[in-house]
């Protein structure tokens, strides 16, 4: 299914409309939205927590949480954390799934810390 660009306005496709899907679910605070407020994930809560084990472990089960809820194109198969050695503060979810349309495997990575 294509989409249009939340920047640009261009047309995309079916691929990277998934993309942007799956990045603002996981963007979008839990609350923010006002005529659905269950839209989004717990991740933007997670943003200043300390990059250990817990809070790793925390993100993965927002993103699955939030992506079973609101993306039904993709199924999540692994979730994998890439600090960043450059980006002070800052790391990236490696999001490893399968579309449901067409069952090709994707990889998705969403970016997420201070000012992200």
């Amino acid at each position: 299914m294509p989409g249009m660009s939340r920047t640009t306005g261009q047309r995309l496709d079916s691929l990277e409309h998934l993309r942007q899907s799956i990045v603002d679910i996981l963007t979008t605070p839990l609350g923010s939205r006002v005529m659905r407020r269950d839209y989004g994930s717990l991740l933007p809560e997670l943003i200043d927590q300390p990059l250990n084990g817990a809070t790793a472990l925390r993100a993965y089960s927002a993103t699955v949480v939030a992506l079973m809820k609101w993306e039904p194109r993709v199924r999540v198969t692994q979730i994998t954390r890439i600090v960043s050695t450059t980006r002070p503060g800052r790391f990236d979810l490696r999001i490893a799934g399968r579309r449901i349309d067409t069952g090709d495997d994707v990889d998705i990575d969403v970016p997420l810390g201070a000012a992200s």
